[in-house]
């Protein structure tokens, strides 16, 4: 689990980055951010995709990362960034019910209860409830959602390849999914000081390249809806880090919504006993032989 959670963290740290010292051109953002990201990952695997892998990594590229990216950058526009997080926090259900039906993992009555809890404490967070709510941009979410949801059950069904190469096969097809579209929406790509480098190198390397493959670890080794819960961490790591780094005031609030997500998270924490864990979970033996994957397949 703490290898899960380098990924909320590193995600949630984004936002503090982005503000800072990051250009405004968001399509560009994800493809500066993904192709080096997958490139290094690649150049650490040293494995190209074979056979089947070759239209699944295009596929998960556009659930997981290119499509993802493009969707969140339409609902950045069009929803106020609490109401976007408070639809998104929905995450930890829709992964459950993704497992369940992708993977066939049952969630546990608590890890429900911990998912709607997130819910509810991201909103008390960042959701004041002043904002006109655009219809489209929640479907956008919801879109974005769903998507990714299926993407990582998707991705835990597949998972039986080395995890830095299958990662960084996604990476790779999403960037290159956002890159024609970045250069129609936005032009030529922005340039870019000292500062906004620093930043870049930031995010590729820790909160893109680190962040996805602790993820995709976490999906290979613990149910869907757990990691999901997990997931959390990520608005929680952006209240925190606005008020420690970037000066913004918490409100009493806000406080209850951190410690509602936090109560949600503990919820859903796996039971103790090995036997439960590997019933619980699947997907959790040691990854076979190639061979053996593409025969099952």
């Amino acid at each position: 689990m703490l290898v899960t959670a380098i990924a909320p963290v590193a995600w949630g740290s984004t936002y503090v980055v982005t503000r800072a010292v990051l250009p405004d051109d968001a399509l560009w953002g994800a493809v500066i951010r993904a192709l080096p990201a997958g490139v290094i990952l690649l150049a650490i695997s040293r494995r190209r995709p074979h056979g089947a892998w070759w239209w699944r990594s295009a596929v998960l590229g556009v659930l997981n990362t290119g499509g993802f990216f493009a969707l969140v950058y339409a609902v950045a526009q069009r929803l106020p960034s609490g109401v976007a997080s408070t639809v998104m926090a929905a995450s930890p259900l829709v992964m459950m019910a993704a497992g369940r039906i992708i993977l066939g993992q049952r969630p546990r009555a608590l890890a429900l209860a911990g998912g709607a809890a997130g819910i509810v404490g991201v909103a008390l967070m960042l959701f004041g409830g002043a904002d006109a709510v655009d219809g489209l941009g929640v479907v956008l979410a919801v879109t974005a959602l769903v998507g990714s949801a299926i993407g990582y059950a998707l991705a835990t069904r597949w998972g039986a390849v080395d995890l830095i190469a299958s990662t960084a096969w996604q990476l790779l097809a999403g960037g290159l999914l956002v890159l024609p579209v970045a250069v129609i929406v936005e032009g030529a790509p922005p340039a870019l000081d000292g500062a906004a480098i620093a930043g870049f190198a930031y995010v590729t390397v820790i909160a893109t390249a680190l962040a996805f493959v602790a993820w995709f670890a976490g999906l290979r080794h613990l149910p869907a809806g757990t990691v999901g819960l997990i997931g959390l961490l990520n608005p929680v790591t952006g209240v925190v880090l606005g008020a420690l780094v970037a000066g913004e005031a918490l409100s009493g609030r806000q406080l209850v919504g951190l410690a509602i997500v936090l109560a949600g998270i503990a919820l859903g924490r796996l039971p103790k006993d090995s036997r439960k864990l590997r019933v619980g979970a699947q997907n959790v033996e040691p990854v076979e032989p190639v061979e053996k994957s593409r025969m099952r397949s």
